[in-house]
């Protein structure tokens, strides 16, 4: 996940509780796993018939040059949206730990990930992606264990519902209403079933129709398993400290600072 994770949905797991999990990673694990028996074979499929190595090949392919270039530069300008969220949620990382200004974080992370995206291109991804998951791993584990050292122990994770403040533990809240719900669960079983290229050229990747589900499945299970690790310290952490910005989104780093 991004660092929007830890500063975004942070914040709304501090003020709104379980919601940040059941109106955000658990549909997107159900749209996934929907995907998985519907979208991803046909991807796969797709790329040993007609030998195209991505979705927007397949589109020159099919229909024409004009296509391609269409979808590929409407798609660039949300991905230029999309990244720079991810650029500030570091920078507002960035900025608890370092004091740093918000432009200063946005400036750091654009020059040096631009500079290794381009030189190592998508093996640096990979790696990245890859140091990522370990890092998170072990960072997000600590968390875990450290608010519950704070609090009552490992009984931490049934006992704490009581004292977090109302209306945590209700499944929407706020402005994550099951309406927003159901129409994120919409958007995010094509988003992650081919709306977004990566997520359709992993699948296309894979070396038959069967390991492009498999890998879905493993996908599923991941958001529906990990963000739950993730989340727990989040929704305590009222309990802990007192954000400072409007919409929580330090929380989570100065529960770090505290903590670790």
């Amino acid at each position: 996940y991004s660092a929007v994770m830890f500063t975004g949905y942070a914040g709304i797991a501090y003020q709104y509780g379980v919601t940040s999990f059941v109106t955000w990673s658990l549909p997107i694990a159900i749209g996934i796993f929907i995907g998985a028996k519907l979208f991803a074979p046909r991807l796969n499929r797709l790329r040993s018939r007609l030998h195209v190595a991505s979705p927007l090949e397949y589109l020159k392919n099919r229909y024409n040059i004009r296509t391609q270039q269409a979808l590929a530069w409407s798609g660039l300008l949300l991905k230029i949206v999309d990244v720079g969220a991810k650029w500030a949620a570091i920078a507002t990382l960035l900025s608890v730990f370092t004091g740093l200004s918000i432009s200063q974080g946005i400036l750091i992370t654009g020059v040096v990930t631009g500079i290794y995206c381009t030189v190592g291109g998508l093996w640096a991804d990979a790696l990245t992606e890859l140091g990522q998951f370990i890092i998170q791993l072990f960072a997000g584990l600590a968390m875990l264990f450290a608010v519950m050292s704070e609090l009552d122990g490992f009984s931490t994770l049934w006992t704490v519902w009581d004292k977090l403040p109302d209306g945590h533990a209700e499944p929407t809240a706020g402005p994550y209403t099951v309406t927003f719900l159901l129409a994120f669960l919409f958007i995010k079983t094509f988003e992650y079933n081919g709306g977004m290229w990566n997520q359709a050229q992993r699948y296309m990747a894979t070396d038959s129709a069967a390991s492009a589900t498999r890998s879905a499945r493993l996908s599923a299970v991941l958001w529906f398993v990990w963000p739950l690790v993730l989340f727990f310290p989040m929704w305590c952490a009222p309990l802990l400290v007192d954000a400072e910005q409007p919409d929580a989104s330090d929380s989570y780093a100065l529960m770090t600072e505290q903590l670790l």
